[in-house]
């Protein structure tokens, strides 16, 4: 015969959770309360102008998303910490394909890479500009290189933090004109770089196109060069791509996306993924993100998002080993 201490602990062993599969309840139930969504860069960067609308639109599908930045390390402080949450589906990362791919490959001891998460969607393409000051002697990348050549280690370039797409095409660049002593300057987010270009405390920089950059460059605060694209961008067609100026190979197209922790349940990734498509199908959010110098994404799944970021491994791997990018 069974104890009744024995038999009571068998029925609530059979009225538990993981007796009807915990991760199905708790899928069910999801959301039950706000997800924290991680930036892993200050506020005022391309990451920040896709995240703010995004999260308010999808308070609609899957109700209240906190915006956390984790700024650091071009990304990699954020992100890490990202990897390391519950996957529940409570703590998500919006981050761009630099932070995952780029800062990894040229880590000497990287603490995540692309692995470390599930993909959702990817929501929008960017392009990285070149900017200059008003008052720098050069206004073109040819321009940038012969002063560059003539003045060795007189010129230095900005970005958001080293492992950055922008830190990245600042190499590309170097390395393709030639001038390997100009010297980068890494900030905490773009929004810092942003701040002492336009007061002149530096006169070169790349930053990633967003509508702040192209109202910089229309207001003559600061002078946006070439950008990164293959094609000229649909906000601004007068700019031309580093193609246009000479510069063959120095494209650079880079995916913003929503990634959770590896292991989160596929039930909650096809949820958010779901959540996060009738979002991106929004005609007028669609426009904001085109009239901000970001291309739209409104058809991605998780699936897609994987074979990409694989294939962009495979592709850039080289690349970066190549001009010698190397990261603490």
């Amino acid at each position: 015969m069974l104890s009744r201490r024995h038999l009571l602990s068998l029925l609530s062993a059979a009225a538990s959770p993981a007796a009807f599969g915990a991760s199905s309840i708790a899928a069910e139930n999801y959301p039950a309360r706000p997800i924290r969504l991680v930036v892993p860069f200050p506020p005022g960067g391309v990451n920040d102008t896709v995240a703010r609308p995004w999260a308010e639109k999808m308070r609609d599908e899957l109700g209240t998303i906190v915006i956390e930045n984790v700024g650091g390390a071009g990304g990699a402080i954020g992100a890490a910490a990202a990897a390391r949450a519950t996957p529940d589906g409570y703590t998500l990362l919006l981050a761009p394909e630099s932070t995952l791919l780029v800062t990894p490959i040229a880590s000497k001891r990287p603490t995540y890479d692309w692995k470390s998460y599930e993909p959702i969607a990817f929501l929008v393409k960017s392009a990285v500009g070149f900017v200059v000051h008003p008052s720098a002697l050069f206004r073109t990348l040819n321009e940038v290189a012969a002063y560059a050549k003539s003045h060795p280690g007189s010129v230095s370039y900005a970005t958001p933090g080293p492992g950055t797409s922008n830190h990245l095409v600042g190499e590309l660049f170097k390395s393709t004109a030639g001038v390997p002593d100009i010297v980068h300057v890494p900030y905490r987010g773009a929004g810092p770089a942003l701040n002492d270009l336009v007061a002149g405390q530096i006169q070169f920089g790349s930053a990633v196109v967003t509508g702040s950059v192209l109202e910089l460059h229309r207001a003559k605060k600061l002078h946006l060069i070439a950008v990164s694209s293959r094609a000229r961008l649909q906000a601004a067609p007068d700019i031309p791509t580093a193609v246009d100026e000479g510069f063959a190979n120095l494209v650079w197209e880079g995916f913003h996306g929503i990634f959770a922790p590896a292991k989160t349940s596929s039930e909650i990734v096809k949820q958010l993924a779901k959540a996060s498509h009738a979002v991106m199908a929004d005609k007028a959010f669609q426009k904001f993100l085109l009239d901000s110098g970001l291309e739209p994404e409104p058809d991605s799944t998780p699936e897609t998002v994987r074979q990409i970021l694989a294939s962009e491994v495979e592709r850039w791997t080289p690349v970066i080993k190549g001009i010698g990018l190397q990261l603490e």
